[in-house]
């Protein structure tokens, strides 16, 4: 548990990787998308929650219809991208502590407390989120985020009928290499964190 990754994993997630403005009409490979999520379900949420739910639009009609919920500028990238995901959180999470984390009846906390949910559900939907997109890298994928839709509309469109909301959605597939460009700055260490 000790170990650290290797310099050419580090690239491959973090140093060398950027978000695609355009992509390669090279398909997603069958069984990609699920492998990606069987990683991503390993990492951390507050009591095994697990609340994020994804609807991979990867149908030429599906993502016609997302694109229809996005702005002007994202849409072509939804378009051209092989697949996007929508994250999603399911404000009934809590339903299935029983089954996530069976030791204590961690539903309690939550039944019958919508901010606590919504906050919780939200909180760690997000943090599964980043955890795909890290997991769909190492599987050689690159993603491409976006906050640019109608949360309303992508829900009206794709989550009626559930307990299930939109957070954000992410393009993934193969980048066109000509469309990269180079990294904008980040801060610094010294300038945003505290070791107190």
């Amino acid at each position: 548990m000790n170990k650290i990754l290797a310099d050419d994993a580090l690239d491959m997630l973090f140093r060398n990787a950027r978000t695609p403005r355009a992509w390669t009409q090279r398909p997603l490979p069958p069984g990609l998308l699920e492998r990606a999520y069987d990683l991503a379900k390993l990492g951390p949420t507050s009591a095994n929650c697990s609340p994020l739910r994804i609807v991979f639009c990867t149908s030429g009609e599906a993502r016609q219809r997302l694109a229809g919920c996005a702005a002007s500028g994202n849409q072509a990238r939804i378009l051209a991208a092989p697949g996007t995901a929508i994250f999603a959180y399911d404000l009934e999470f809590y339903e299935y502590l029983p089954e996530l984390f069976p030791h204590t009846d961690a539903r309690a906390w939550f039944a019958g407390k919508p901010p606590h949910i919504e906050t919780t559900a939200r909180r760690n939907a997000t943090l599964q989120a980043a955890y795909y997109i890290l997991a769909a890298r190492a599987c050689g994928l690159d993603a491409g985020p976006m906050s640019g839709f109608d949360n309303d509309k992508v829900d009206a469109a794709f989550l009626a009928g559930t307990t299930f909301r939109s957070d954000f959605i992410c393009a993934f597939g193969y980048a066109d290499a000509t469309s990269l460009q180079d990294r904008h700055p980040r801060f610094a260490f010294d300038r945003v964190c505290q070791v107190i």
